[in-house]
Parts: C-alpha cells; sequence; structure tokens
C-alpha cells in the first residue's frame, strides 16, 4: 500500500488550495487523516475521516475552513483548504490507518502507511 500526496503549493493569504492522495494498491476499508508539520515544529493533527466517510472530525486551528473528504471508488482523499492563513504554512501528509479500522485517531501512533507530504506555503 502507497500513498502518494499531491496539490500543494503556494497561495496568498485569504486563498483556497485543495490537495489530494492517491492509495495505491489493493482497496482498504480504513480511516483516513491529514496532518501537517511547519519548520521546527512537530507533526500535528489536520483532519480525520472516517470508513467509509460518514464522518469527519478537524482540529480547531482549521475547523470551518478545511473539509476533508474522500471518494473510495478511486482510493483517493482530499483536503479543500479555504480561508488559508500563513500559519497554514506546511508539510501536508496524508495517512491511513490499518485494515478495518474504521474510526479516524487525532496521534499519528495511530497510522501505519503515511504519504510523502506536499509543501503548502501560504503568503502574507
Amino acid at each position: 500500500v502507497q500513498l502518494q500526496a499531491f496539490g500543494g503549493g503556494l497561495v496568498q493569504a485569504g486563498g483556497s488550495l485543495s490537495v489530494s492522495c492517491a492509495v495505491s494498491g489493493r482497496a482498504r476499508r480504513a480511516a483516513m487523516g491529514w496532518f501537517r508539520q511547519a519548520p521546527g515544529k512537530e507533526r500535528e493533527f489536520v483532519a480525520g475521516i472516517t470508513w467509509p466517510g460518514g464522518s469527519t472530525n478537524y482540529a480547531d486551528s482549521v475547523k470551518g475552513r478545511f473539509t476533508i473528504s474522500r471518494d473510495n471508488a478511486k482510493n483517493t482523499l482530499y483536503l479543500q483548504m479555504n480561508s488559508l492563513k500563513p500559519e497554514d504554512t506546511a508539510i501536508y501528509y496524508c495517512a491511513a490507518r490499518r485494515d478495518d479500522y474504521y474510526g479516524s485517531s487525532y496521534s499519528t501512533d495511530d497510522y501505519d502507511y503515511w504519504g510523502q507530504g506536499t509543501l503548502v506555503t501560504v503568503s502574507s
């Protein structure tokens, strides 16, 4: 199982950006999430989504601005980011739990598979 995140880039504060994560290999039934890591900081939870996608949760810092979704037929995870702020600048990582773990989690320790990350830079 491999995860590949893409879609990052440079955007001005107040703008929008969407990142995606393609899951290769066999189809998986598992919760997924987005995390981010800014320079000099620890990796932090951004958003999570259950399998097959009926429930989502968000970090307080992005609630109301970011939306996580998934297309199980395409094995793809998405993160739509609106009203971006300079403090959202980070490398964004997608992650997946092991098979048959349907609930999402805030903890990096609960995710078994990680993408390589995609850089999002928000200029002021």
